[in-house]
């Protein structure tokens, strides 16, 4: 399966969250279950390149997955990056449901000296 894509845009410095809810049918009347899976997420410099940041993704029962970023993560952020969102079922499957760029605009205020 070809995962969904799903692009990050954070402004440098600020926090940064997402929701994203799984869904096992094209209709989105069957929750994915996620009460048997590890969830991962990483930002990379691309894909394949140097890991940036481990996410810390929170699963909340049956299929809803946040991720948060806090402004120390985003401000060190490359301003172009990759990322994706992986599921590791108990039986060992591993399936990517979301991959894309993460976009860091760099941000203009700073803390007073």
């Amino acid at each position: 399966m070809t995962p969904g894509r799903y692009g990050l845009s954070v402004y440098k410095g600020d926090s940064a969250r997402w929701l994203f809810t799984l869904w096992a049918d094209g209709g989105r009347l069957i929750p994915t279950d996620l009460s048997t899976v590890t969830v991962t997420a990483q930002i990379r410099t691309r894909p394949a390149g140097s890991l940036v940041l481990q996410l810390a993704p929170v699963v909340t029962l049956p299929n809803s997955i946040a991720i948060a970023l806090e402004p120390a993560d985003t401000a060190a952020l490359p301003t172009t990056a990759a990322w994706d969102l992986q599921l590791a079922y108990a039986s060992g499957d591993v399936q990517t449901v979301l991959s894309g760029p993460v976009n860091a605009t760099t941000d203009v205020t700073r803390a007073a000296p």
